[in-house]
């Protein structure tokens, strides 16, 4: 199929060139046509779909995910984001006064929040591993987050693939290094399922949390949460419902407390089987060859981009999937008192609006441009980006787009 064939089975604004799949991801118009008829379902027949049918098709839609990241489904619970799955966990330990929450200065905001609300609450402290950026080699990761590990480190909350600069870390060195020292591992995998390979059984960690509605393009409020049989007992919702004391032969506890949390729609949990079929099927070689095909293009457009800034790529190839940070070189008014405008925000281009996030990490100096790719993308589009970029950037040096 050809990329353009392929763009025309998501239902994006044709006038936007949209690279930046990254942030929310974006669903298939067929993957929400079924999604569609299972609401239809629902509301035909509410007590029936809920309440005698959604436990038999919960269990089918958790092995299918189960059988694509490498996890028993009864290990897995379907919960609406990455987010509310960290927050699961971290909000269900007990912690004590000295303690330590080791992450990294890459983590996902919102995840550091609640870090640091569990911290307060509890007396714990959050420590910062500090990642070089730009970095020589995944080891560079692996060094600065053992360096920070102590005797009183209860968890380290590590990103997969991190949000602001699109860093594959070396997860599984991580994980098998921190347990070595006895430290628990909670893993914030947003972007991983559908860029890179999983599987979670071998990985290791206690606890992984992720979205499908990123790079499985499933609809939006389909995530889960994996968590190790011997760690299940407890972590709990962030609801607690009926599921705290009913009983029912062969299901666990973990099983009856997120399976029901309370009336919401379950249509997106229930569409994830048929997004990783559909887009497994739109590329000769299934998701192998997706997955490759994504970080090419990635890695072709990190190297357009870079070009058309000036500088060089942050981080080896071998650590982008399909997502790539790259470096913006300093704007030559930043911090003098004068208003700034971020290059391509909010402008048209030759006719085009660009959808691509610019953001500072984490803080100045670091000024990035972040990109995705997915099977609707081509090179076409990241070549008028680094147009794009290339003629703002030379604005910014002339100081003809710097405003009082």
């Amino acid at each position: 199929m050809s990329e353009s064939r392929w763009a025309a089975l998501w239902p994006l604004d044709r006038e936007v060139l949209f690279l930046n799949h990254g942030s929310f991801g974006a669903c298939p118009t067929e993957v929400l046509r079924h999604q569609a008829a299972l609401r239809a379902e629902m509301e035909a027949e509410p007590v029936r779909f809920l309440g005698r049918e959604l436990e038999g098709r919960l269990d089918a839609a958790r092995a299918a995910l189960g059988a694509f990241v490498g996890a028993e489904p009864e290990d897995l619970a379907f919960v609406a984001n990455a987010t509310g799955g960290v927050n699961a966990v971290l909000r269900s330990l007990r912690l004590s006064a000295g303690d330590e929450l080791l992450t990294t200065d890459h983590a996902y905001a919102a995840c550091r929040n609640t870090l640091d609300w569990v911290a307060e609450r509890s007396g714990a402290r959050v420590v910062v591993a500090v990642i070089p950026y730009p970095l020589a080699s995944p080891q560079a990761v692996v060094d600065a987050v053992l360096a920070k590990a102590t005797a009183r480190t209860r968890l380290a909350l590590l990103d997969h693939i991190t949000s602001p600069t699109g860093l594959v870390l070396p997860i599984e060195r991580l994980v098998a290094a921190l347990r070595d020292r006895s430290i628990e591992t909670l893993v914030d995998g947003a972007h991983a399922p559908g860029m890179v390979p999983l599987d979670l059984t071998s990985l290791g960690a206690d606890y992984y949390s992720a979205n499908c509605h990123k790079w499985l393009c499933a609809p939006k409020g389909s995530a889960f949460l994996w968590v190790r049989r011997d760690r299940q007992a407890g972590i709990r919702p962030l609801t607690i419902s009926h599921g705290a004391t009913g009983v029912q032969p062969g299901r666990s506890r973990f099983r009856l407390e997120f399976d029901w949390t309370g009336t919401q729609d379950p249509t997106a949990w229930l569409t994830v089987p048929m997004a990783i079929e559909y887009l497994g099927g739109l590329v000769p070689g299934g998701w192998p060859a997706l997955m490759a095909r994504n970080r090419a293009l990635a890695l072709e457009a990190r190297r357009l981009l870079c070009d058309a800034a000036g500088t060089p790529p942050p981080c080896p190839d071998e650590m982008i999937g399909s997502l790539a940070g790259v470096r913006l070189p300093d704007n030559p008014r930043a911090g003098t008192g004068w208003r700034v405008r971020d290059p391509l925000q909010g402008r048209l281009f030759d006719g085009w609006r660009i959808e691509v996030p610019i953001m500072r990490w984490p803080a100045p100096p670091h000024r990035l441009v972040r990109i995705s790719a997915q099977l609707y993308n081509h090179p076409a589009q990241y070549a008028r980006l680094a147009e794009a970029l290339r003629r703002e950037l030379a604005a910014e040096r002339d100081q003809s787009v710097i405003e009082r």
